[in-house]
C-alpha cells in the first residue's frame, strides 16, 4: 500500500534523510519518534505537501509524478492543523471538501456525526480540539478511503473515544485492502493494534519492523551491576544502574541471560525508544 525508496527533504535547518520504509495492505503502522523527530514532515511528504528532494513514495503502486489525483483519492487524513473552514457548519465543510473526492458519501458522514455525537449544524470553529479531530476523522472516512493518515490525534481524546477509535482502526483494516498510518507518542496504543513500527530520529529512521520480529530482537534484562557487566558491550544497546539493580536493552539472547542469573522481559515500544535514545548519547 505504502512504499517509501531513501526519501529525502529539506526544509531549513531540518532534514528528513534516507527514509525507506513498507507498509502492506490490511496492517497498521505506527510512527514513532521524539517531538521534532521528523514524523510530521514525513506524512507531509506522503500526503503530497511537499515534494521530494531525493527518493520515492508509492501509494497502492502510483507515483505523486504521474497519478497525483488516483493518490488523493485513497488518501484520508487527520491532521493537527487546522485545514477547514471555521466559519462553515460541519456538514457544510464535509460537502465542499467532499466533491474532490470522488466517493464521497454524505450519508456516511452524517452517521460518523451521530456516532462521535458532533452537531452537523454546528460551526467548526466552535468545536474543541478533540471535537475537530473527530470531525477530521468523520470527514477521512466519509470518502471511504484506502489509506489513512493520522498526525497525533489520540492524545485529544478522551480516554472512551481512544478505544473506539482504534477499534474502528482496526475494522478498517479487517478486508486486508487498507492500511494505516498513525504517527503517535502514546504508545500504549501500538501495543494494542500496530503491526508495525517504525522509528524516526533526527530525521532518520532507527528502525522500521513488523511487531514480532521487533519482540524478537530486544530485551530488557535486570539484576545486579557486575552481573551486567558481564555481557558483552557489543550486545547492549545502553544500560542504566539504579538503586538496587541495573537495566539493559540488549539484542536478543534470552537463553544465556537467564543462564546468567538475570530477569528477562519483552522491552515496551516506549523501553525501546528509550534505551535507543539514550545508547545515542554513550555516557555509560
Amino acid at each position: 500500500m505504502l512504499k517509501l525508496d531513501h526519501a529525502s527533504k529539506v526544509l531549513s535547518v531540518f532534514q528528513l534523510h534516507d527514509v525507506s520504509f513498507h507498509l502492506p495492505k490490511g496492517y497498521i503502522m505506527g510512527l514513532v519518534g521524539e517531538n521534532g523527530a521528523g514524523k510530521t514532515t514525513l506524512l507531509n511528504n506522503i500526503l503530497g505537501l511537499y515534494q521530494l528532494d531525493a527518493g520515492t513514495i508509492e501509494i497502492n503502486g502510483m507515483h505523486y509524478k504521474e497519478q497525483e489525483k488516483e493518490i488523493k483519492n485513497l488518501l484520508g487524513y487527520v491532521l493537527t492543523d487546522e485545514v477547514f473552514c471555521g466559519e462553515l457548519t460541519l456538514i457544510q465543510n464535509a460537502d465542499m471538501y467532499g466533491k474532490y473526492y470522488d466517493n464521497y458519501e454524505q450519508k456516511i458522514f452524517l452517521e460518523y456525526c451521530e456516532r462521535f455525537h458532533l452537531k452537523k449544524k454546528q460551526k467548526f470553529k466552535e468545536l474543541s480540539k478533540g471535537e475537530k479531530l473527530k470531525f477530521q476523522f468523520a470527514f477521512a472516512l466519509s470518502h471511504q478511503p484506502k489509506l489513512l493518515i493520522l498526525d497525533e490525534p489520540t492524545a485529544n481524546f478522551d480516554p472512551d473515544f481512544r478505544k473506539e477509535f482504534l477499534k474502528i482502526l482496526s475494522d478498517f483494516v479487517a478486508d486486508s485492502e487498507k492500511s494505516v498510518l498513525l504517527a503517535t507518542h502514546i504508545t500504549e496504543d501500538l501495543e494494542r493494534i500496530a503491526d508495525y513500527i517504525t522509528f524516526l530520529h533526527k530525521g532518520k529512521v532507527k528502525f522500521s519492523m513488523d511487531r514480532e520480529t521487533l519482540e524478537n530482537s530486544y530485551m530488557l534484562i535486570s539484576g545486579l551491576d557486575y552481573k551486567v557487566n558481564l555481557i558483552n558491550r557489543e550486545q547492549i544497546i545502553y544500560k542504566e544502574k539504579g538503586k538496587y539493580a541495573t537495566k539493559a536493552l540488549v539484542k536478543y539472547r534470552k537463553r544465556y541471560f537467564e543462564e546468567e542469573g538475570l530477569t528477562v522481559e519483552v522491552p515496551s515500544i516506549e523501553d525501546i525508544m528509550y534505551y535507543m535514545l539514550k545508547g545515542e548519547e554513550k555516557i555509560w
